[in-house]
């Protein structure tokens, strides 16, 4: 072993996890190949769609495309070193998927009037959702009983959600992973009739959702194959071999790798629009020299904004990090992932930093689950993908080049990993079943981690409520007594899931 990875394993114990150097790199190789599609994506959904194409595609106005490329980049690099370096976790970070598409919507309604806000007034939004966030780290709340630690809000939130549901989040998510994979690769399609079905592959032209489905099948079964036979590497070599399958099948964006299509090669010229003064192409500091001019009688919209932001970075980053950490063997004896306080501080932080470089809120992904599934179990996994994001900045239209297509096989491939944990679930206590499903279902068809542990719990305390009362009617006539089983912090994440579900946000 060369010195340099000596000092790496020793600072990430790599060695002593049951890991080694060479599957740590393969492991951030292959988180990174399944969430670069976030490059060009988050640009395009935080700009809001605008208009049609004489195809009658939607498209956006490129004006910010640059700058948000830039500030997507070093909001993924700062938050995964933080889960690196800090953290020691095998966790990648980005800005998320969901609330980048909220932040474009506002943005579209403020074209059309229906209000007022701007692009920096919501960064701030972004900003103070995650000192929120982050002060929910640090604010005391009791001690742990069996540990004698001192534990956080945040913490106690954790605690709150019932083992049921702890247990059956890991499923949810390994479920909602497959099925961003077989849309991303549209093998799944809308359809107005049945809402989901299956892609038509009798229909035949270079570049459509057929060919598109045919080559994540086909990075599926390469990926299958070589795990079988435990091949190092097979979530990487599965995902390069369904890039080149796609090139001949019309997949590739050849403009994206030509930086034709607002992915520039001349990286000085990204930069340059990063830290634009311009409030129209620019994306750096914008939050405090703009985001401060809010519209009038936006006071109430901005405080159920920054609490529903808040809310949703916290619960997606819980249940990732409960789904990634179980399926690497990362949690202790009760269930709860190592360095659970650092991954919460990390994301915090993440998340006001990503609001400074311009860009929506930096969450956990659970694209993570590609690195794990190939063994990555430290913070080393990380590092690595935080040095592809780092890379990333001067090369753009490389990483931008792998269609979602081939990195949707991975996805697809993770959700089989993840799935498993369905066994450990008590299906005969239907009162913990159901609760239990509804988490499970729910995640993938609201299309949300947060939704879907929101319905769990929702549910969980109506069904217990409601047999607790029935409990205590028989136990009077009987002389047994009824057993309240809901903690006091369920209840309160349940009244907030309420106000998450009923209040308006604008």
């Amino acid at each position: 072993m060369s010195k340099l990875n000596q000092k790496l394993d020793n600072y990430f114990g790599v060695t002593k996890s049951g890991s080694s150097v060479k599957v740590e790199i393969y492991a951030g190789i292959a988180t990174f190949l399944a969430m670069a599609y976030i490059l060009a994506t988050n640009p395009i959904m935080m700009q809001g769609f605008a208009a049609t194409n004489d195809a009658g595609e939607l498209f956006i106005p490129l004006a910010r495309t640059a700058a948000l490329l830039i500030a997507t980049a070093l909001g993924a690099l700062l938050g995964t070193v933080l889960m690196a370096v800090f953290a020691k976790m095998p966790l990648a970070q980005a800005p998320g998927m969901g609330l980048n598409a909220m932040i474009g919507t506002l943005l579209l309604g403020s074209v059309f009037g229906t209000n007022s806000f701007t692009y920096a007034n919501l960064m701030l939004v972004v900003l103070l959702s995650g000192v929120v966030f982050l002060a929910l780290s640090f604010i005391p709340a009791g001690k742990d009983k069996l540990t004698g630690n001192r534990v956080t809000i945040r913490e106690k939130v954790f605690d709150g959600i019932p083992s049921s549901l702890r247990t059956a989040i890991p499923v949810g998510i390994g479920l909602f992973i497959a099925f961003i994979g077989l849309k991303n690769a549209q093998i799944v399609i809308a359809d107005g009739a049945t809402l989901l079905a299956i892609q038509k592959f009798n229909v035949w032209t270079l570049g459509n959702g057929a060919c598109q489905a045919i080559v994540a099948l086909f990075g599926l079964v390469v990926i299958a194959v070589l795990a079988h036979y435990k091949v190092k590497g097979a979530v990487v070599i599965g995902i390069l071999s369904a890039t080149l399958l796609a090139m001949p099948l019309g997949v590739v964006n050849w403009d994206m790798i030509a930086g034709n299509d607002g992915v520039s090669w001349k990286f000085w010229e990204n930069f340059g629009k990063f830290f634009s003064l311009n409030s129209e192409e620019g994306a750096f500091g914008l939050v405090f020299s703009e985001g401060f001019k809010m519209p009038a009688g936006s006071i109430f919209s901005v405080i159920v904004l920054i609490i529903t932001f808040a809310m949703i970075d916290m619960f997606d980053t819980m249940g990732t990090l409960v789904g990634c950490a179980t399926n690497a063997g990362l949690v202790d004896e009760r269930g709860k992932p190592l360095n659970y306080a650092k991954v919460m501080y990390s994301d915090s932080i993440a998340t006001v930093t990503g609001s400074i470089f311009g860009t929506s809120t930096v969450t956990t992904f659970v694209e993570s689950g590609a690195g794990i599934a190939v063994g990555g179990k430290t913070g080393l996994t990380a590092l690595v993908v935080a040095g592809f994001f780092f890379l990333s900045m001067f090369v753009l239209p490389i990483f931008a080049f792998i269609p979602s297509a081939a990195a949707a096989s991975a996805l697809i491939y993770v959700g089989v990993l993840m799935i498993g944990q369905v066994k450990k679930i008590d299906f005969t206590n239907i009162r913990l079943a159901v609760p239990a499903f509804i988490t499970i279902i729910g995640m993938p068809l609201t299309y949300s981690i947060t939704n879907g542990i929101g319905l769990g719990i929702l549910s969980y305390v109506a069904i217990s409520v409601v047999t607790y009362l029935v409990d205590l009617i028989k136990g009077k006539k009987n002389g047994k007594k009824a057993k309240w089983s809901i903690s006091i912090v369920t209840l309160v994440i349940a009244a907030l899931f309420l106000v998450y579900f009923l209040v308006p946000t604008v």
